[in-house]
């Protein structure tokens, strides 16, 4: 799933420029949810920046200087919009360069308060210029210039960078705009700006610099310079600067904090500006400085970790979180002097204070933390005692990494699921509910954008989009999504991220533009209701020169570029404000369709009704005197000493020198203090200079404070249409031209006045969708005379006429009846849709666990439908309503196996019914290949493979047999096969059980005949016989070495496999020779002649072996007849009388041993023994195997009964024998 990320004003470019040099750091993790909603206008931008860069911070003076900037904000409105947002939080993407914050699931970016804090940098050209136009636009926001593989190109001059930093040369109008100098020009005199100018001597080496100003008639500015090693990942140097007088001077504080501290970053307390930390880098020190006097002195304070990111408290100054490199998360009610530990193993950036108005408890953390075995949940607890025993874990399992988003009113997740993804949203900290979008759009990929106006949007790429999506709007609780635009283009910015063009314009309630893909086309769009109706805009009547445009729609519209800069302090490609509402400025074109070139600055004064433009090139615009007056500086691209300001929306422009020199200007603050009209511009001269920070004080620019007779109203509309969002708003505004000061007490509205509904006030609701003709009718895949099994006889429930009220919207009366949802009585019906699963939506369990089922009906009276579950073992559940099962049907399984789980649900009009196939198994923990040790060409042998504990039905056996490439798959334990071939073969079963597989491997000799021998060995080997593989291999060689110094048999035709078990027992192969030149009945002979010497040698106690000083063991020869030769060829017949012999004499030795066992002393040790040991089929182990020997079935001669006669006696508890004494878990299988 391809993650984005949506960016608030307060972080916006502090997260786009870090990652510029996040490539140095820990740049691999994977986020998929992106805390909190921004207010306008960026709420509805997602974007994921993922871009490295490389430079040398110790290079010559006389190279292009990599300067680095970043703007910090922290708590106060932005300069930008004036949004105040309520959620303030202190992360930076600098303290986790390691993820940035973006999203997987659900878009939604957190909602950060804008502080005047500020980082800033300034770099030479990009290395290479990109290949699009496109992208070479969506970069005039930034002042930082960066190639794709992040280098940077150090031999421009400034002439260069000033033309290349956008990747193209600039047009024309980029250096010949010099019509506002005469257009601007109308009045008499052109007011004088005060300003001066500070150089921050020293630290012309440093790269990076971090700006705060808290605004609030704080007269403060700190500023932090950094000399930032992209070789080492870490900060060398730094200077911490402070100001207490708006920023004319500045103080060194090096001396206050300890002159060889190196400090890495600085926060603000968003609810008390004058607490300030600062952390120190920890590549030296981990330490923390307290400042309670807006920077004056500092304490320091001494941490056992390294601190990535902070979260202040929304209310409650002292109190902060934590996140540290090794994935803790840390507490603090003192602001920073104790920590204690909340939780381990917690998801970067996936943690949140309490909401006020929704939890109970002001110190509730919200987590998303993972288990120790890797799963991931939904964590909270409350922050000064989150112990084991205090956490709770609101959504019932686990969910996706990275998915938790706590934002506003809502809670979203997406849980692990195979296939298609799905996802979960708690309104008002109620049980979790899936959310339900149209039944086939089937997402690849959804963005949650916005949560702030009591509804969510959603960007949804379904199945069938690459590079667009499409935009949903929900009902209040956030669960039923209806379409709102169709492929909304998206744009590819730096690093490869992804943005949506979409934007809510501030200060206008409902109010969108969007960038639509028709066809080959991309064309802008506007709506006023929410996404409701959309329009194309109308293009300006004239252009600068007062030239008639001919633009007709829908041909030809003007379209805007929706990108915002990643700095905050830049405009970016748009801006609204919500104290000047109806003002739009923006960058864009006129013609058949968007395009990035030939574009111009256009404003709207009317909320995007008409349109003019004002510049011929790109300009950063910012609102002075609460939206009052505009002030424009061109793109910081080239050099500027000047700046434009407009009193009449646009209308004129007035031109102000703020610098003598021409400057770089890498951003601006404006407005950041409430009583005083200052703006501080953040640049440099040159390449090499040192950084310039330039006090402006406008306050000369206005002539006077505004009285009543200075403002006139506006009434907003929509082509003429005065119902927008279902009320008549009128606004007071300043009347353009009149050059006085907005008092702080301005109201913008007027009066808002509902109106009288009709059917644009009115979307489709769930299921449904709007035809040709303007109706909305239902969606194939939806049946409206669905009733919620929630609704029982005798209660309402509210039927749907296909049309739900916009969210917001204030209409009353007028059709309004008629699109509202009717009351009707719920009807009796059958029960229908019954589905059951398990809770982790799992169909495999581990025995002995507790598994929950869950029982969910899409149809029926849950209060009057039985349910009954079957789950198969034996057992079974009723219970007489739905209500008794929400929590789930928990059952643990005893034994193994495949269970077929069943459930009924049955009422007087019917019944639905439906099954699942539980797997429940027992971990494998050990399997053992039996097989012979030598087998006959040609001729069927039986292979087992036997696990502990025993499994039926639930373990897949993988037989690889010889060098085939591709395994026998069986359920059986068992496998018959037939060597074809003379020679060693290797056998290899693997045991597949539930998550984990063990394997056995086996050595089988195969010959066309051979000779075997049954051994047995003097009693007092049984006292070293720890009955173990290894041990018997040992005394396998002992044996084979014994035997060889009693016969010239050559000792590769020889084999001896010891049986597991007590009393010792053994096996001899005799073996022919690989060249049987000589004959087949020679090599016969041959083996025949050996067996005799070797028999008689056992017979006269001539094989022994020393076992350990001291001990000697003989080996005896205990077969009761000599076995004949094993051959392929059944030409034993003869024989028949003497197999039939031995029949009886077997029979009648076991009787005996049976009748008189008590009095045999070994027999009486040897039973004694097995009642201690398990059941153990024996077989035939070679010198260097450890597999028991199954049954030589295969033989079709006397030895054949002999062995089964063996086999039935071991099978009694005679020669029965195990490995291992310890204790099996009981896996029984049903």
């Amino acid at each position: 799933m391809e993650t984005w990320a949506g960016f608030c004003p307060g972080v916006h470019f502090s997260l786009g420029i870090w990652v510029l040099i996040a490539a140095h750091s820990l740049h691999n993790a994977k986020a998929e949810i992106s805390c909190a909603s921004c207010a306008s206008p960026v709420q509805l931008h997602v974007e994921e920046l993922q871009l490295g860069v490389s430079s040398d911070p110790t290079e010559e003076r006389g190279t292009l200087k990599n300067i680095r900037m970043e703007f910090r904000e922290l708590a106060v409105t932005d300069p930008n919009t004036g949004v105040d947002a309520e959620h303030e939080t202190g992360v930076s993407v600098e303290d986790d360069p390691q993820i940035p914050q973006h999203v997987g699931l659900v878009g939604v970016g957190a909602k950060e308060e804008a502080s005047g804090s500020s980082e800033f940098s300034h770099r030479g050209r990009e290395g290479a210029e990109p290949q699009q136009s496109e992208r070479s636009a969506r970069r005039r926001a930034r002042r930082s210039e960066f190639s794709e593989d992040g280098r940077t190109d150090r031999d421009a001059g400034p002439e260069d960078r000033g033309s290349l930093f956008d990747g193209h040369k600039p047009g024309r109008s980029e250096f010949r705009w010099n019509r506002d100098d005469v257009r601007g020009n109308n009045r008499q005199e052109e007011p004088k700006l005060s300003s001066s100018t500070f150089s921050l001597t020293g630290d012309s080496a440093h790269n990076h610099a971090v700006v705060y100003w808290s605004g609030l008639n704080s007269s403060v500015i700190l500023i932090l310079t950094k000399l930032y090693d992209f070789h080492i990942g870490s900060v060398t140097e730094s200077t911490l600067w402070r100001s207490s007088d708006y920023g004319s001077t500045y103080e060194r504080m090096n001396d206050r904090v300890g002159t060889k501290t190196v400090l890495s970053y600085l926060y603000v307390c968003p609810t008390n500006k004058r607490k300030i930390m600062v952390l120190t880098d920890p590549e030296f020190e981990s330490s923390l400085l307290i400042s309670s006097d807006e920077g004056a002195s500092y304490q320091k304070y001494r941490l056992t970790f390294y601190v990535l990111s902070l979260l202040f408290h929304h209310t409650e100054e002292d109190w902060a979180l934590a996140y540290s490199h090794d994935q803790k998360l840390y507490s603090s009610v003192d602001f920073g002097r104790k920590w204690q530990i909340i939780h381990e193993r917690v998801t970067p950036n996936r943690f949140y204070w309490s909401v006020s108005g929704l939890d109970k408890e002001p110190d509730l953390v919200h987590m998303e933390a993972h288990t120790a075995d890797g799963n991931v949940q939904y964590v909270t607890c409350r922050a000064p005692m989150c112990t084991e025993a205090n956490r709770n874990y609101p959504f019932p399992g686990y969910i996706d990494i990275s998915s938790l988003v706590v934002q506003d009113d809502y809670i979203f997740i997406q849980v692990p699921t195979s296939g298609r993804a799905t996802y979960y949203v708690s309104y008002k900290r109620d049980s979790f509910i899936q959310i339900k979008l149209p039944k086939y759009s089937l997402p690849k990929d959804l963005h949650i954008v916005s949560t702030d106006e009591k509804q969510v949007f959603a960007a949804v790429q379904e199945w069938n989009q690459n590079d667009t999506y499409n935009l949903y709007l929900s009902d209040t609780r956030g669960i039923y999504f209806t379409l709102a635009m169709e492929n909304v283009k998206t744009t590819r910015g730096l690093g490869g991220n992804q943005m949506l063009d979409l934007y809510e314009v501030a200060g206008i309630k409902g109010m969108l533009i969007a960038n639509k893909r028709q066809g080959s086309q991309v064309k802008t769009f506007v709506t006023y209701n929410k996404g409701r109706e959309w329009r194309l805009l109308q293009a300006p009547a004239s252009d600068l020169e007062g030239n008639d445009i001919h633009c007709i729609l829908p041909f030809c519209s003007l379209h805007l570029q929706l990108q915002m800069s990643e700095n905050p302090y830049l405009s970016g490609t748009i801006s609204t404000k919500n104290s000047a509402p109806g003002i739009i400025v923006a960058t864009g074109n006129i013609g058949a369709e968007l395009s990035y070139n030939n574009v111009g600055m256009f404003i709207s004064s009317d909320a995007g009704n008409s349109w003019r433009q004002i510049f011929e090139e790109e300009h950063n615009v910012w609102f002075l005197d609460r939206g009052g007056a505009i002030v424009a500086v061109k793109q910081p691209s080239v050099p500027t000493r000047h700046l434009w300001v407009s009193f009449d929306e646009g209308r004129q422009w007035t031109q102000h020198s703020f610098s003598s020199v021409p400057l770089f200007v890498d951003g601006v603050l404006v407005e950041a203090g409430a009583e005083n009209q200052i703006m501080t511009f953040f640049g440099h001269f040159s390449h090499r200079s040192e950084w310039q920070l330039i006090k402006i004080d406008y306050k000369s620019i206005f002539s006077r404070k505004c009285t009543e007779e200075d403002y006139q109203t506006w009434h907003l509309h929509n082509q003429g249409e005065p119902c927008v969002m279902g009320q008549k708003q009128i606004y007071m505004k300043r009347r353009p031209g009149n050059y006085c000061m907005l008092g702080k007490d301005y109201s913008r509205i007027l009066s808002a006045e509902s109106c009288i509904c009709r059917a644009h006030d009115f979307e489709c609701d769930y299921g449904y969708e709007r035809r040709g003709d303007g109706n909305c009718r239902p969606a194939f895949w939806f049946n409206p005379s669905t009733v919620s099994r929630s609704c029982s006889q005798g209660q309402n429930y509210l039927n749907s006429t296909g049309y739900r009220k916009v969210v917001l919207n204030n209409c009353t009366k007028g059709v309004k009846d008629m699109y509202t949802p009717r009351k009707q009585q719920c009807p009796n019906r059958p029960p229908k849709g019954l589905l059951l699963t398990t809770k982790d939506e799992k169909l495999t369990a581990n025995l002995g666990s507790n598994v929950t089922f869950l029982v969910h009906l899409d149809e029926g009276d849950s209060l009057r439908t039985n349910i009954q579950l079957d789950f198969g073992d034996g057992t079974a559940v009723s219970y007489s309503n739905l209500s008794w099962t929400e929590e789930g049907i928990r059952h643990v399984y005893k034994s193994a196996g495949i269970f077929r789980v069943t459930a009924l649900a049955e009422n007087t009009l019917g019944y639905d019914s439906t099954t699942l196939f539980l797997h429940v198994t027992c971990p494998v923990e050990h399997v053992r290949l039996l097989a012979p040790f030598v087998v006959i060409k040609n001729k069927e042998v039986n292979i087992t493979a036997v696990v502990l504990p025993s499994h039926s039905r639930t373990v897949t056996y993988f037989w690889w047999l010889d060098n085939n490439t591709e395994p026998v798959v069986t359920l059986d334990g068992s496998i018959a096969h037939t060597f074809p071939n003379d020679g060693m073969h290797s056998v290899t079963v693997q045991v597949a059980a539930a998550s984990s597989i063990l394997q056995d491997t086996r050595t089988i000799a195969v010959k066309e005949f051979f000779k075997s021998l049954l051994l047995s060995f003097s009693p007092n080997l049984d006292e070293f016989n720890p009955d173990i593989p290894e041990w018997r291999q040992d005394v396998g060689r002992v044996i084979k070495k014994a035997l060889l110094q009693v016969s010239d048999f050559p000792e590769e035709q020889l084999l001896v496999a010891v049986f597991p078990g007590v009393p010792t027992a053994a096996e001899l192969f005799l073996l022919p020779h690989k060249n049987q030149s000589e004959g087949k009945k020679k090599s016969e002979e041959g083996l025949e002649q050996v067996s005799d010497i070797i028999v008689n040698a056992l017979n006269q106690n001539l094989v022994e072996f020393e076992l350990k000083p001291g001990v000697r063991v003989i080996v005896y020869n205990t077969q009761l007849t000599l076995a004949p030769l094993v051959d392929s060829n059944p030409r034993h017949s003869s024989s028949a009388m003497l197999m039939l012999l031995s029949v009886v004499f077997l029979g009648l030795a076991v009787f005996l041993i049976y009748k008189f066992k008590r009095k045999i002393p070994w027999i009486n040790i040897y039973a004694e023994v097995n009642q201690e040991k398990e059941q153990e089929m024996i077989g035939s182990v070679g010198q260097a195997d450890s597999t028991p020997k199954i049954t030589l079935s295969e033989f079709p001669t006397s030895k054949e009964l002999l062995e089964k006669e063996l086999d039935a006696r071991v099978k009694r508890g005679v020669g029965n024998a195990c490995e291992s004494t310890r204790e099996i878990p009981n896996c029984t299988s049903v």
